[in-house]
């Protein structure tokens, strides 16, 4: 009773001071590093309290020292296994706040790894409980050496120590099956939060993100899909920008071809990416000739289309105030080149005029690939070539406009950019300009629309599954 009274008042003693020393040493601390601070307080309590009472029962009723290690041996078990519960229960507690509260923590700086957790709990447990055994064998062989050596009270000697043996088995496995229990419950926690922001990521939501909480594997695993989702949330804003800048890309193309007596129109302009450099457009030209333009930013994507873009605004500027098509691509020129010339960036173009009362056609080539003229009534195929330099290299930059007269009716011109020739199939080989001649020869007699449509479908099945590589645009325009 002496004992036992000696026990209970210490330990109840650091029951009550326990609270005080938890928001002082553990909640005045990072939540991470709680559970850990934890362990040791309550291991220290303990080894406290039990070196009170050796420290009593020494001085006041004159244990032996090897009374006293056994009793810290005692607290130091006790501790242990009662410092891992708490410790546990503190990441419990602090994962079920976490979540609730939304509260963001940022991941471990530093691994303290499962495995090498739980080896260290395994051999500690393995240690307190082989020296537990030891002693109380130890004790219990003293012990029967010294009984009455008769049958009966050796017989009723071995029960009572098989007794002692199997009740200090059963607590030493109590406490260690309630620590399996409780570190399942915290692996079981992390993994369902864990699981349940991936599967709103899997279903497209990702306002939620993983709490971090442990600096293990757990911990580690969060915080890189955090930064997974972080990265996802930048991916969708910049697909939602992407995707408003290929709907005013698309705006600034035109709606509808003109429509002019004796001339069907038709045109199309297909990026690899969500936006690109290509362009087409048409005008009406001062002196009554209708302007079809087709252009071709260097590279694509989106520098390609800002470039587009300033390109489009100065020639629908320089269209309204200038007469003469050559000084229209030179006003452009030099405007563009001062805003790029140092970036290496340019774009090429093809200026076409048509002017229906002479049947003549007359072009501009900058830098452009050649227009295509099929003339129907000969069957033959030329190109509308010509010199001239791409826009935006040179400021200074005076152009050539080259004249076609005859244009016979039923003929087709065509107006691509190098996206439709220089396109390739999975072999390796280019669309090419035979493809597009035959294309154009067996469809001669359609409209440019259907025209237009048979170019685009023959380069596709081309292509068949290899990817898009350029953008490509492409006019045509038949005579009637």
């Amino acid at each position: 009773m002496l004992l036992g009274v000696s026990l209970l008042i210490p330990f109840s003693a650091i029951l009550l001071l326990r609270r005080p020393f938890e928001k002082r040493f553990i909640l005045n601390h990072p939540r991470i590093a709680q559970p850990k601070r934890q362990l040791f307080l309550d291991f220290t309590l303990c080894m406290a309290a039990g070196t009170v009472v050796v420290l009593y029962n020494t001085l006041i009723y004159r244990f032996p020292a090897t009374s006293g290690i056994s009793l810290l041996l005692g607290c130091a078990v006790v501790g242990f296994f009662l410092g891992l519960d708490m410790a546990l229960a503190r990441e419990r507690t602090i994962i079920y706040d976490t979540f609730a509260k939304e509260s963001l923590f940022p991941p471990p700086q530093r691994l303290y790894s499962m495995t090498r957790k739980f080896s260290l709990v395994a051999l500690t447990t393995i240690l307190f409980v082989s020296i537990v055994l030891g002693l109380v064998i130890a004790r219990d062989v003293v012990w029967l050496a010294k009984i009455e050596q008769s049958g009966m009270s050796i017989a009723q000697a071995q029960l009572s120590v098989m007794r002692e043996v199997f009740f200090v088995m059963a607590v030493l496995l109590v406490a260690i099956v309630n620590l399996i229990i409780s570190y399942s419950k915290n692996l079981k926690l992390l993994f369902e939060n864990e699981t349940r922001v991936l599967k709103k990521v899997s279903q497209g939501d990702l306002s939620k993100l993983v709490p971090v909480t442990t600096n293990d594997e757990f911990g580690v695993i969060a915080g890189y899909t955090n930064t997974m989702i972080d990265g996802l949330r930048h991916r969708l804003q910049l697909l939602t920008a992407l995707k408003l800048a290929e709907e005013v890309q698309q705006n600034l193309l035109p709606d509808a071809p003109p429509v002019l007596p004796g001339l069907d129109i038709a045109g199309i302009s297909k990026y690899c990416d969500e936006t690109g450099g290509d362009y087409y457009d048409y005008f009406s030209l001062p002196n009554g000739n209708l302007g079809v333009v087709v252009a071709d930013v260097s590279e694509h994507g989106i520098s390609a289309a800002l470039l587009m873009t300033t390109v489009r605004a100065l020639l629908r500027q320089k269209v309204t105030v200038e007469h003469e098509v050559t000084d229209i691509m030179s006003d452009v020129n030099l405007n563009l080149a001062n805003d790029v010339q140092e970036s290496g960036r340019f774009m090429t173009m093809f200026f076409l005029e048509i002017e229906l009362a002479s049947m003549s056609i007359h072009w501009i080539r900058a830098g452009h690939e050649p227009a295509i003229l099929y003339d129907v009534s000969d069957n033959t195929f030329r190109e509308l070539a010509g010199e001239g330099m791409a826009l935006g290299v040179v400021e200074d930059l005076e152009f050539k406009k080259y004249t076609h007269k005859g244009w016979t009716p039923g003929s087709i011109v065509m107006v691509g950019t190098d996206g439709i020739r220089e396109a390739q199939n999975e072999k390796g080989e280019m669309f090419g300009w035979n493809r597009i001649y035959e294309t154009m020869r067996k469809n001669a007699a359609q409209s440019a629309k259907n025209i237009l449509n048979s170019i685009i479908e023959d380069l596709s099945v081309f292509q068949g599954d290899a990817p898009q590589e350029d953008d490509i645009t492409l006019v045509v325009v038949k005579l009637l």
